[in-house]
């Protein structure tokens, strides 16, 4: 009997979730589910997360260091930290214009009578300025950034440590040689966790799908119909066709071997989390270097949001038109803006999706309340919107080690 490959269990334990949440949701009473969930699905789901989250610190700050040591140009360093900018810049537009030109098209807030009245009021948490941001980047303490998994800081951080190694040679040989048997430990932590997957992916979803049921999903069918759409345009068609044009690489074989990646991103909903996975998968299963994989998809897991652009897009014009109010051009133009710019400046927020949407409502004058309208669905759009990123942040190592002619030869699988 041919043994069952991990990708094949994951989705089997992500299926297996959504049936018993669903079956749950129908037909157990909510104490019931509420034991079920608290002594069974939540514990499951936490410990792989927990587990997985343990090693997102430890991951970026030995690989990229080792990245940064191993590239020892820096001129290759800022011209590949241009292209990855650039890429998820671009990447980014593209799917929040997807986004807006679906919702204006299908018109989802026109699909059924929604009570604008009464909403309960949404409080906006304040995101920094991009200046702000952009100036502490640069971690006054190393040790809080990493405590706090602030990781644009940590990313800086190991940056100018790899850059001290390199520089000193010989001189610090040892730490070197220590980060490289350090960088051995953490992957096989990672390889070690990841059998666990399929079990906490049943977890996660089955208490996810049991909490919140077929009632808000009825209700914001339309909604939820763009943008997964959206989110599959974008997929296939920016994602795909960078891969095939850009990483002169079929985009189908490139989304089978990173799938055991994507289903993580699914059950866990967090691309910091998902990380570890995430970069394994690229570097044994794409033969993405490491040293451009270390750099590439930790900043990408940090500033990279284009499932998130997408929502941003589909939900802004679904509000305006539960509102009744119509966007002119100037102001879906605004809307691409403010998304791609403030990106950027909530990297590493929590709720980064909701901050942003807010943010992008009122720069449009449309009532920040709206967003209660798709809080009831958001957090399974959240699990799609959040493969979607990681992909993207795969699909950009790829192309710009491609681009930088970098040998691509994928490791014997153990």
């Amino acid at each position: 009997m041919k043994k069952l490959s991990l990708t094949s269990k994951i989705l089997i334990g992500l299926a297996l979730g959504i049936v018993v949440g669903l079956i749950l949701n129908l037909f157990a009473s909510d104490i019931l589910f509420s034991r079920i969930d608290t002594w069974f699905f939540t514990p499951l789901g936490k410990i792989f997360l927990n587990l997985i989250t343990m090693l997102v610190v430890p991951i970026v700050l030995i690989s990229i260091t080792l990245g940064v040591v191993n590239l020892g140009d820096t001129k290759k360093l800022g011209r590949i930290g241009f292209k990855t900018v650039v890429f998820f810049m671009v990447t980014t537009s593209i799917a929040i214009t997807i986004g807006l030109t679906l919702a204006t098209i299908i018109k989802p807030g026109n699909f059924g009578t929604f009570n604008s009245e009464d909403l309960p009021p949404y409080e906006v948490t304040e995101a920094p300025a991009v200046v702000d941001t952009l100036l502490n980047i640069i971690p006054t303490n190393p040790i809080q950034a990493m405590a706090s998994g602030n990781l644009l800081q940590i990313i800086a951080f190991s940056i100018l440590l790899g850059l001290a190694i390199n520089v000193l040679g010989d001189k610090a040989a040892g730490i070197k040689s220590l980060f490289e048997q350090a960088n051995e430990v953490v992957m096989w932590l990672v390889h070690f966790i990841i059998k666990f997957a399929p079990y906490g992916a049943f977890g996660l979803i089955a208490s996810a799908i049991g909490k919140m049921g077929l009632d808000a999903f009825k209700a914001m069918f339309g909604y939820f119909i763009v943008v997964v759409l959206a989110l599959v345009i974008h997929f296939f068609g920016t994602y795909g066709t960078s891969i095939a044009v850009l990483g002169k690489t079929n985009p189908l074989t490139f989304f089978k071997k990173f799938a055991p990646a994507m289903s993580v991103a699914f059950s866990t909903s967090s691309s910091n989390a998902t990380l570890p996975i995430s970069m394994d998968t690229a570097q044994e299963k794409l033969g993405v270097p490491k040293h451009i994989s270390s750099f590439v998809q930790p900043l990408g897991a940090t500033i990279n949001m284009d499932g998130t652009a997408i929502m941003q897009g589909v939900a802004t014009v679904f509000i305006a038109q539960v509102f009744a109010e119509s966007l002119t051009m100037m102001q879906l133009v605004t809307v691409v803006a403010v998304a791609v710019v403030a990106s950027i400046g909530t990297a590493g927020v929590p709720g980064v999706g909701l901050i942003l949407l807010a943010m992008v409502l009122g720069s449009v004058g449309l009532p920040v309340e709206g967003i209660a309208l798709i809080l009831g669905v958001d957090r399974l759009l959240d699990m799609l919107r959040t493969s979607v990123n990681i992909t993207g942040d795969a699909a950009c190592a790829f192309i710009v080690a491609k681009t930088e002619g970098e040998d691509m030869t994928v490791p014997d699988e153990k």
